[in-house]
């Protein structure tokens, strides 16, 4: 073998793994969103689904003609161990009609002496309910900030998807658990 086409041979190869390196980078950045939006779309994990009105109209209507049955919903809430607040659910449980807006209130009150901006990670139990709670409006949506002593009501607009009714992994089911838990924003953290 000549001196220049061993040359070649490893650049080829130096390449190759350079390239297999970029690769492993960029699949390590896309693997967050894609599967965020696998959650999503799937309900996978506990994921909750977003709604609109109209989606929650129909919902409405198929949980009428479904004969109007009730599911109880437990709320959960807590914080990071950086987020000086108090965070809970103004009511622990609830008894809603499959398919019918309901809301669900909690309560936040910043402790600390500073502003601080918080975020709120959500899922759902039974992981199954997840792609059949849907949430219509909610402060998990955007960022929250709280001032020193603030105290605020923060509303969850949601319904149980009366398809639920139709999945066999959701016999059994009498409860669903909604848990929120506050983390502090990233640039409240610095």
């Amino acid at each position: 073998m000549t001196a220049a086409t061993l040359d070649t041979r490893k650049n080829r190869t130096a390449l190759l793994a350079f390239g297999g390196a970029l690769a492993m980078l960029g699949l390590g950045y896309a693997a967050v969103p894609l599967y965020q939006l696998f959650c999503q779309v799937t309900g996978f994990g506990g994921t909750t689904q977003r709604a609109t009105e109209s989606d929650a109209a129909i919902a409405e209507r198929l949980g009428a003609s479904a004969g109007g049955r009730t599911i109880s919903i437990r709320f959960d809430g807590t914080t990071a161990g950086d987020v000086p607040w108090s965070f809970r659910p103004e009511q622990v449980t609830d008894t809603v009609t499959i398919g019918q807006r309901d809301m669900a209130i909690y309560l936040a009150k910043n402790e600390s002496d500073e502003a601080i901006t918080g975020t709120a990670t959500f899922n759902v139990e039974p992981e199954q309910a997840g792609a059949y709670f849907n949430k219509i409006q909610c402060f998990c949506f955007t960022e929250q900030v709280l001032q020193p002593g603030q105290e605020v009501r923060m509303p969850v607009l949601y319904f149980v998807d009366p398809k639920a009714l139709d999945d066999p992994n959701m016999d059994g089911v009498e409860q669903i658990t909604l848990s929120y838990t506050f983390h502090r924003a990233l640039e409240s953290a610095e």
